[in-house]
């Protein structure tokens, strides 16, 4: 959820700037500061998740983080969804369920 919140965060602070805000200035806006410290706190979670588990169970479970960053836009932000990225994002949440019913092995 850091990484869907975080990325929701910086897409809302960003598209919610005003008009003559520098990048600087966009960059410093409280929703921007906060996407960019639960990516932090997501990037250091799944460092922690990689020294656990299989780089093959990890990358794909924790990519269902993209499709509900998709549907996040679409519900939140009014983004479009193409039937193109409806299909990819069913795809998406296949393939991490379907790695996602399989037991990681520690790899140590």
């Amino acid at each position: 959820m850091a990484n869907v919140v975080g990325n929701f965060s910086m897409s809302w602070g960003m598209k919610h700037r005003g008009p003559e805000e520098t990048l600087l200035g966009a960059l410093l806006n409280p929703w921007v500061l906060l996407g960019i410290g639960l990516l932090i706190f997501w990037t250091l979670t799944r460092i922690t998740l990689l020294s656990l588990a299989d780089l093959s169970y990890v990358l794909p479970v924790t990519s269902i983080g993209y499709a509900l960053s998709a549907l996040a836009g679409w519900q939140f932000l009014g983004e479009r969804i193409s039937r193109e990225r409806a299909m990819g994002i069913a795809l998406i949440t296949f393939g991490a369920v379907l790695v996602g019913r399989t037991a990681p092995k520690a790899s140590r």
